[in-house]
């Protein structure tokens, strides 16, 4: 119970830790996957898709101007003050377009259409905000900037890294909003490719023509801003070091307690080799041992860590994302670090003299 104890948490540590971290890129990201484009325009040395810099929206014009696109589209991304019923303020991440239908974004409407939020201060806000902002519904009231909006419809899964509420309003309304910082600017490009245009000849056009601005596809921008996250706050190394120490604690709690079992049947072992076994049988042995204890460890360890899932997202607004690879890789080395935690007893035992059987 000692090693399938050890190993149970070592490989919940693994799956809560990863799949907060994967639940985390998942968010930082989730956006530019769903809008799908070919292409980001960007700013120069932009670090990812929440800090945008503004540039001017004209260059949208030279965009469609070049062949192979068909389509190009403005896109604010900015946070915002919103402040509260209760006096409070807190901040919001503001996605802003002209068209929203076209690029089918957001991706999940609960209620209202995008389409109307061009015809006044309407906006739309995800349901995960009410953890920040208190309860709210479609026809309340909240003030942007000072300026007094109403919302008409509600998203869901609209998260970003820093967990800070997404809205989405008109690229117009936001222009306004912004006009003190921005002006007539943009933050981002959207391209949509004609069908079979090239990529590198279209990207390669396109940074002619706009030679103060980064192009990337949606990959490697998606890469480009996850890594900002990974990189600049520590969160891969401090993943890396948590990961490291619970598979450490797995790993000496299941050598320490194979190796006890071992030591207390020393004389077993001798008989076994007293009667013709190699240290090939014996070493079978304590293999069946530590992959019973790998796999059962396994188990206890995967069935709370996914039960926990519901709770994080309820309590915590986080997403624990436990993928069918994650529980794979999990998986192969909980049972190749258990065979390796092994070796220590195996050594032991490969040194026994078989007449230990036949002494008093």
């Amino acid at each position: 119970m000692i090693t399938v104890s050890g190993v149970a948490f070592a490989v919940a540590l693994v799956f809560v830790q990863v799949g907060l971290f994967l639940g985390l890129m998942r968010n930082a990201t989730i956006t530019i996957e769903r809008l799908g484009a070919d292409l980001w325009v960007t700013s120069r040395n932009t670090p990812n898709v929440d800090f945008a810099h503004a540039f001017s929206e004209s260059r949208v014009e030279r965009v469609r101007s070049i062949p192979g696109v068909a389509r190009a589209d403005n896109l604010i991304v900015a946070f915002m003050n919103v402040n509260l019923p209760s006096g409070a303020e807190e901040g919001t991440l503001v996605y802003a377009m002209e068209d929203f239908g076209a690029w089918n974004f957001p991706w999940h409407v609960l209620e209202g259409d995008t389409e109307d939020l061009r015809r006044g201060n309407y906006v739309f806000i995800d349901e995960s905000a009410a953890k920040r902002f208190g309860p709210f519904a479609v026809g309340d009231y909240r003030e942007y900037l000072g300026t007094r909006l109403k919302i008409i419809g509600r998203t869901t899964e609209a998260r970003s890294f820093t967990t800070t509420p997404l809205s989405f309003m008109d690229y117009q309304l936001a222009q306004r909003l912004l006009r003190s910082n921005t002006g007539s600017q943009t933050m981002y490009i959207l391209v949509k490719l004609a069908p079979g245009a090239d990529v590198e000849g279209v990207r390669a056009e396109m940074k002619q023509r706009l030679p103060y601005n980064d192009v990337y596809t949606s990959d490697e921008w998606a890469t480009r801003s996850r890594n900002y996250w990974i990189v600049s706050t520590g969160l891969g190394f401090n993943l890396g070091l948590t990961v490291f120490l619970g598979c450490l604690v797995g790993v000496v709690v299941v050598a320490l307690t194979l190796y006890t079992s071992t030591m207390e049947h020393l004389k077993e072992f001798g008989t076994v080799k007293a009667i013709g076994g190699s240290n090939r049988d014996i070493y079978g042995i304590l293999a069946r041992q530590a992959l019973i204890s790998s796999v059962v460890g396994f188990v206890l360890g995967a069935i709370p860590s996914l039960a926990l899932r519901p709770l994080v997202s309820r309590l915590g607004g986080l997403e624990l994302q436990i993928t069918p690879l994650l529980m794979v890789w999990t998986f192969v080395g909980t049972v190749v670090l258990c065979l390796a935690a092994a070796m220590l007893s195996f050594r032991k035992v490969a040194a026994i003299d078989p007449a230990l059987v036949f002494r008093g």
